[in-house]
């Protein structure tokens, strides 16, 4: 009882006392690591930053930041504050955005974040419908591998992140919804050795060059778990690059092999630029979907845009994984 009471005192004290310039400065002093720096960048004196963030100490009767000879660096209060502060920070700053697009007749914003596997067909055809529906709405694409993405989607940098979902990572306050399952197929360059035989033996992949995902992707895990499982080490040499344009380079001029959405090489397959390397995987088909922090977080553009991304993700879901992705 006595622990809930003081939770309500908390709660009432931050309600009628916290001020966005704590949180803007809590924020700043976690980038820069010192409460000057801070200081600078929100044009007050240090003096009165200090008590700022010492207004806030007492207010969540917390210890916020240490200081230690690397700087001024978040406690586990400070580092769970921080976050807040930046989903807060993000969400009034996505809403001053939404009130000034709407104003100039520009029908809202969203920020869209993709993975390589989205980025070929499923993203651009639901901008296609989005824009075809919306013509006013603003659409930003951010590009990149799950480590940067999701933790731009929890501090309310992004409105939702579309593709291959992560097996068991960020899951922690978001929404993921499973779209379809893509075929990723072993890519190669038209002259390679590999790309004319029938069938492939998985033992004749392990000896080869790579081009792989980075090691703290799903893709990666499981290309790597894929090797262990047939019995060989995973390439210890490969490079690692989650540019298209790089790799499709590398695998025309190089006899290295690569691991693909199909969908994202099937126009280069088809021109005979790339060949595929005829060797099953058990990874072949993967959950392609959309994460997202909640419906209620989500403006009406983003939601238009996620309805119009289920509905095609149900019309290449239709088509079978053999042909969808």
């Amino acid at each position: 009882m006595a622990s809930r009471n003081r939770h309500v005192k908390i709660i009432e004290r931050v309600s009628t006392r916290l001020k966005l310039k704590q949180l803007r400065l809590l924020v700043a002093i976690s980038e820069h690591k010192s409460i000057l720096h801070a200081a600078d960048e929100l044009n007050i004196s240090q003096p009165a930053a200090t008590k700022l963030l010492k207004d806030l100490e007492i207010d969540f009767a917390v210890t916020l930041f240490d200081r230690t000879n690397r700087g001024v660096i978040p406690t586990e209060f400070g580092e769970a504050l921080v976050r807040h502060g930046k989903l807060i920070l993000a969400q009034i700053s996505h809403a001053a955005q939404e009130l000034d697009d709407l104003n100039q007749g520009l029908g809202g914003r969203v920020v869209v974040g993709t993975l390589l596997t989205a980025s070929a067909v499923l993203l651009p055809r639901t901008i296609e419908r989005v824009h075809r529906l919306r013509p006013n709405v603003s659409i930003v694409v951010r590009d990149g591998a799950n480590d940067f993405l999701m933790p731009l989607l929890h501090t309310g940098d992004l409105d939702m992140v579309v593709g291959r979902l992560p097996e068991y990572r960020y899951r922690e306050d978001l929404s993921q919804e499973l779209l379809y399952r893509e075929k990723v197929v072993i890519v190669c360059g038209p002259d390679h050795p590999l790309a004319r035989p029938a069938s492939v033996d998985f033992g004749d992949l392990a000896g080869c060059n790579w081009i792989l995902p980075p090691v703290q992707t799903t893709l990666r895990r499981q290309i790597d778990r894929e090797f262990f499982d047939r019995g060989h080490p995973p390439p210890s040499n490969a490079v690692e690059c989650v540019s298209f344009l790089t790799n499709r380079a590398l695998l025309a001029s190089t006899d290295m092999l690569c691991i693909l959405p199909y969908d994202v090489v099937r126009q280069e397959i088809a021109q005979g630029l790339l060949a595929t390397v005829s060797c099953p995987l058990n990874i072949s088909n993967s959950p392609v979907g959309v994460s997202y922090r909640s419906l209620d977080l989500l403006s009406p553009a983003a939601l238009q845009f996620l309805e119009e991304l289920r509905s095609l993700a149900a019309e290449i879901a239709a088509l079978g994984p053999l042909q969808n992705a």
